[in-house]
């Protein structure tokens, strides 16, 4: 007797089920990351001590509305954002794209809004030529410390406060800039780590910052593990905030 080796009907409707499944996860998961909230992963030190190589982020997309670059690869190509909830406020860590590079994803302090001026003289910063109050504190014990190292708590005017990290005795190629004056609709970004973040006192690298090249907001950290130790976890740092 000849063997039959067409499927059975309840075998191609069990296929088809998880094609259309996976299909409509997918489409959840793509609406989820455009519009809500996208993960991200930082690869660099720029942002230490309060965000690690290898912590992942989630970043809010609604928070300061949409742009073109809230979309994959930014395939819809308009001007500014809509539908924002908040303005982006000094003090928040964002996700933005270099304009002078837009396929590029970085990971900064928002620092200067519209309208401010913004200088560093001797490692300490100013906005509109008021100095930002800085207090030095004891270094985080997962930053080592190879006696040049020193970590502040830096404190803007409005009353938000985060740590930042000095290691080049305030002389860093950086630490000592000419005034800027942010444009309208643009934002100047900072990194934590401030010899050691190629941000927008670089202005041929970076630059000042358009509002509609922001991604989001850095709402908390979802997992972190440390690649300098095999593959070591972090649990302290799972689902923790962020100043």
């Amino acid at each position: 007797m000849k063997a039959d080796a067409t499927p059975a009907p309840g075998f191609m409707r069990t296929c088809m089920d998880t094609v259309v499944t996976v299909f409509y996860a997918l489409m959840i998961a793509l609406v989820l990351r455009t519009f809500v909230i996208e993960p991200f992963k930082i690869p660099s030190g720029s942002m230490l001590p309060n965000l690690l190589v290898g912590d992942f982020l989630f970043v809010s997309k609604y928070s300061y509305g949409y742009s073109r670059y809230s979309f994959p690869f930014g395939i819809f190509p308009f001007e500014g954002r809509f539908m924002a909830i908040d303005d982006p406020k000094r003090g928040d860590i964002a996700v933005f794209r270099n304009p002078k590079r837009d396929d590029v994803n970085y990971v900064k302090r928002i620092v200067g809004l519209p309208g401010d001026t913004i200088q560093v003289k001797e490692g300490q910063l100013f906005i509109n030529e008021k100095p930002v109050r800085r207090t030095e504190k004891n270094l985080p014990e997962y930053i080592k410390n190879n006696g040049r190292v020193k970590s502040y708590i830096e404190r803007f005017p409005s009353g938000h406060q985060h740590e930042i990290l000095e290691t080049s005795g305030d002389k860093g190629v950086a630490d000592n800039t000419q005034m800027y004056r942010v444009p309208p609709n643009h934002y100047f970004m900072m990194g934590d780590n401030r010899d050691n973040s190629s941000d927008s006192r670089f202005m041929d690298n970076l630059g000042f910052v358009p509002l509609d090249h922001i991604v989001g907001r850095v709402e908390f950290i979802f997992f972190s593990h440390d690649f300098s130790d095999g593959y070591d976890v972090r649990f302290s740092r799972i689902f923790s905030s962020i100043n």
